[in-house]
């Protein structure tokens, strides 16, 4: 991934005008001299400045909760960078069409089932050959008062976050252990360690993720396995749908002042899976910014 550097101008934000680079930095003439076009030599030609890539070619990826969303766009990422992937998500038709725009393999799978979650690693394994990758995507909301929240409420909930990571990176282990390799990255949230009202379900379901990503981690280091999570704070539906003026008072909390774009969350997925976090394991890794700071 690349990004151009045209006609070396910036703006000045604050002025709303706009200045060859050269001027701000003190050019032929300017304050800087010399100097100045040591630190930042500008090109009126275009420059391409080289960004941050992966390589995942010979991977396998599972990305559950991947119909559309945050889940879509870690699936994405993995496909462009060389992984074969496979989409899960319970909506059989959202993750056909999902899958067919990805060019990856959709798979409808119903993560509070034991018997559906190992038919979906087998299924793999065949397809594929390895598993290297499972994103612990899925999730649901029930959101309702703690009062007027039912036992089904908290259960359906949990079962989905909690159970569902659960059960898929149980269900990988065995691969994991053979091949002596393996990345999870579960989903979690600011939720599960601050709280949110009318989302007690929610909150436990992320906190109980945190809590098994750090026991996971510790259990399967010995065999070349990492186990990490996300806290991400992205512009989802959810976001999507909340009133404007409560969305700017939601962006103002945010040190940064804005909620990240899903492929901001994808590019942090798509490191704790890569060769070069390698030596990192149990870390719940914010991307958030700065929120829970």
């Amino acid at each position: 991934m690349t990004h151009a550097w045209k006609d070396a101008r910036v703006t000045e934000i604050w002025a709303g005008r706009t200045k060859p680079m050269k001027e701000l930095i003190g050019g032929a003439g300017g304050r800087g001299g010399r100097r100045g076009l040591a630190v930042v030599k500008a090109r009126e030609e275009e420059q391409e400045l080289p960004n941050l890539t992966f390589d995942f070619a010979g991977r396998t990826a599972i990305v559950t909760g991947a119909a559309r969303g945050l889940g879509f766009e870690f699936a994405r990422l993995f496909h462009e960078s060389g992984a074969k992937v496979f989409l899960v998500d319970a909506d059989a038709d959202a993750v056909a069409l999902a899958a067919d725009e990805v060019g990856a393999v959709g798979v409808a799978c119903d993560v509070t089932s034991t018997e559906a979650v190992e038919a979906l690693v087998n299924r793999v394994v065949t397809a594929a050959g390895r598993l290297d990758i499972v994103v612990n995507n899925a999730g649901i909301l029930r959101d309702r008062r703690l009062w007027k929240l039912s036992d089904q409420d908290w259960a359906e909930v949990l079962d989905v976050h909690l159970g569902g990571t659960f059960r898929l990176t149980r269900a990988a282990v065995p691969v994991f252990r053979e091949q002596r390799y393996g990345r999870v990255i579960n989903v979690t949230s600011y939720t599960g360690l601050r709280g949110n009202i009318g989302q007690a379900n929610y909150g436990a379901a992320k906190a109980g993720i945190i809590g098994f990503t750090k026991t996971a981690a510790k259990e399967l280091a010995a065999f070349g396995v990492t186990v990490n999570a996300i806290s991400p704070n992205a512009e989802t539906r959810m976001i999507g749908s909340v009133p404007e003026e409560k969305r700017q008072e939601l962006a103002a909390a945010i040190p940064l002042g804005r909620f990240a774009a899903p492929s901001e969350m994808a590019a942090a997925t798509a490191f704790l899976a890569s060769e070069e976090a390698g030596y990192i394991t149990g870390v719940v890794l914010p991307v958030d910014g700065g929120i829970s700071i």
